[in-house]
């Protein structure tokens, strides 16, 4: 009984870990997905986010960096095990992905080349929501 319960919690922590969902109208989610950490795409993805970590903010947008076995939140210096994302958003035999993930939960982008800055925020800030989270801030 003692290992179902531990089985149990172990795979409810894990699920909730990063589940979209949670998400959904509070946040804009951009999925950076590898299969190797410490390939050169994903180390100048994480560069070129962590650079702009005030715009990030400013767009309600949140960054999961994953691979098959583990992920990443927001640029903290742990990782976490799961597969979770992987099984759900990599349906490739990509070795670098980005997938971007608007309030409504639907997929805005997608892509297999490093996501420049410019480009991300181009495309959040043509969003109606984004614009008019603008209008209301002004």
């Amino acid at each position: 009984m003692r290992r179902i319960t531990i089985i149990f919690l172990f795979i409810s922590m894990v699920s909730l870990g990063q589940n979209m969902d949670k998400h959904q109208w509070k946040n804009r989610v951009l999925l950076v997905y590898t299969d190797n950490i410490n390939s050169e795409d994903f180390k100048n993805q994480t560069l070129i986010l962590e650079e702009h970590e005030k715009e990030l903010l400013e767009r309600k947008l949140l960054v999961y960096r994953f691979s098959k076995d583990i992920y990443n939140f927001n640029f903290e210096k742990n990782w976490k095990t799961s597969n979770s994302l992987y099984k759900k958003y990599v349906h490739n035999l990509k070795n670098f992905k980005v997938l971007l993930i608007g309030l409504d939960g639907g997929i805005k982008l997608t892509q297999n080349s490093v996501l420049k800055s410019d480009k991300l925020f181009t495309i959040i800030d043509g969003m109606p929501i984004r614009k008019r989270e603008l209008k209301n801030k002004n």
